[in-house]
């Protein structure tokens, strides 16, 4: 039997080569921090209190980099984070999210090198109507910012 073509989407070709692309240009991993459940501890429960607990997940093939210098004290440097858009899809479903801008609306930050980065805006890029690369502009926060 011959392999069943439609079961691979449409933009498969795009999506390998945005992946081989990151992986060439020095793809790393970074991790994507998202709101998990909020443990109850008995005494803050007693107050109707609840501790906010976070999981990372790792996505994989990515590019970072500065798209901007700091121009003065209260603007800081911009960065550019590409995502490879298999790895957002392998989080967005299992993870219970309906889509990938549902995924980054949501999440809380994406760590790099340590330092927890603001989302301040994501994009798709698109072949035949799927996404097979994200462009996520991140923003250090303020008390982290020169």
């Amino acid at each position: 039997m011959g392999s069943d073509l439609s079961v691979m989407p449409a933009n498969a070709g795009a999506m390998r080569a945005a992946d081989s692309l990151l992986r060439s240009l020095g793809g790393r991993s970074v991790l994507l921090r998202l709101p998990g459940n909020a443990v109850p501890d008995s005494d803050q429960e007693q107050l109707g209190l609840t501790t906010p607990t976070f999981q990372d997940m790792e996505i994989a093939p990515v590019l970072y980099r500065k798209v901007s210098a700091t121009v003065s004290d209260t603007a800081s440097a911009r960065y550019e984070l590409l995502v490879s858009a298999a790895a957002i899809a392998g989080l967005v479903g299992p993870l219970g999210y309906s889509s990938a801008s549902a995924l980054f609306a949501l999440a809380v930050g994406v760590v790099v090198d340590q330092m927890l980065m603001e989302i301040t805006s994501a994009t798709a890029t698109e072949a035949f109507g799927q996404a097979y690369l994200y462009r996520l502009e991140l923003r250090a926060p303020l008390q982290q910012r020169v």
